[in-house]
């Protein structure tokens, strides 16, 4: 892609979510979602492969139609109210229909169905745009509004999403896939915890942020998009096989790795709030999430080469990517759990 071209889009990119994070009128904030969408689509479809172009598609239809229902939620709340102001939502339909709205933009389970098909589409750096950049302004949204959404709704989003997101990775064989059902598993534990303490949405998200990224830029340094590429991946760097499977653990939430001080902490918010048992079916469905991942440890640390593989081996091949993005997510999604309390006291 032409380098004028892609700090075009790039720079639009950065503007939708600004604008959204900027507005307190519901127009201003559509039309920061429209900008988002509109600049990444040309992203997706640059290779203009078959399965990019269906997931531009797609991407783009469930989009329009998540934008459509909140233009639609916010003129009924205007033309109930007299307001446009995101913090002055008060009709139940309205809240309902925007929060129905933008879990479909972010992917929430029953609204994930577009998700792990669109990701398996792009290529690795635009899906990492996707799962990480693209959540911003949606959530900058969600997180002013959840005040007057039903406590019930976003109680039933985040369970749904943390269970489905734990039992569809379990039989997927494209990393694509399995990231994008471990993308919906961590927005069920945001969302859980939003009505009760929106600093540790934040926190899940920032951490989410970074240790999505290390495993995205893991997978495109290694050139692998599928499990069984996976094993070569410590022939040619075992100093990245180990710290990619530390990543993944840290994705599952296993101590002492960053990934496990959001899950912790909800988890503890959620047992002061005396709700046991939401936080029991949390903690099992996240067992389900940490099952494929240690899958996908064990084909890359505990499976060597030479091995029955039907795929093209990527062979010791020079990459021209840089390593200090890789280096620094790395770091952050393995090593910040000892600064948990300076962490919470930012936040508070």
């Amino acid at each position: 892609m032409n380098p004028y071209v892609l700090a075009i889009l790039l720079s639009s990119l950065g503007l939708g979510t600004t604008l959204t994070f900027a507005s307190s009128h519901w127009l201003l904030a559509w039309m920061g979602l429209e900008i988002n969408t509109l600049a990444i689509i040309p992203l997706m479809a640059q290779h203009h492969h078959p399965r990019a172009v269906e997931a531009t598609t797609k991407y783009f239809l469930t989009q329009a139609t998540a934008a459509a229902m909140i233009l639609f939620a916010s003129t009924t709340n205007a033309w109930i109210t007299g307001e446009w102001d995101i913090n002055n939502m008060s009709h139940p339909l309205a809240t309902t229909m925007i929060m129905t709205a933008l879990a479909l933009k972010i992917g929430l389970a029953p609204m994930h169905f577009w998700m792990p098909e669109v990701l398996q589409g792009l290529d690795l750096l635009t899906g990492l745009i996707m799962s990480t950049w693209q959540k911003l302004a949606p959530f900058a949204l969600i997180i002013q509004v959840a005040p007057t959404i039903d406590p019930t709704l976003l109680t039933s989003l985040g369970l749904l999403s943390t269970l489905i997101g734990g039992w569809g990775g379990l039989n997927q064989t494209q990393l694509r896939k399995i990231l994008a059902y471990s993308s919906i598993a961590h927005m069920g534990w945001m969302i859980i915890i939003l009505q009760y303490t929106p600093q540790l949405t934040l926190i899940a998200l920032g951490t989410y942020i970074f240790m999505t990224s290390a495993a995205f830029l893991t997978l495109k340094m290694a050139s692998t998009t599928k499990i069984n590429t996976l094993t070569m991946t410590w022939s040619k760097s075992p100093i990245l096989a180990t710290t990619t499977a530390l990543t993944l653990l840290s994705l599952g939430g296993l101590p002492p790795l960053t990934g496990f001080m959001p899950k912790w902490l909800i988890l503890q918010e959620l047992a002061k709030q005396e709700l046991p048992l939401t936080a029991t079916i949390m903690a099992l469905a996240a067992l389900l999430s940490l099952y494929f991942y240690l899958r996908l440890c064990y084909a890359m640390t505990l499976t060597i080469s030479p091995s029955t593989t039907n795929s093209i081996t990527p062979w010791r091949t020079l990459t021209t990517q840089s390593t200090i993005p890789l280096a620094l997510s790395t770091t952050i999604a393995l090593g910040l759990l000892p600064i948990t309390p300076a962490v919470l006291t930012l936040t508070t």
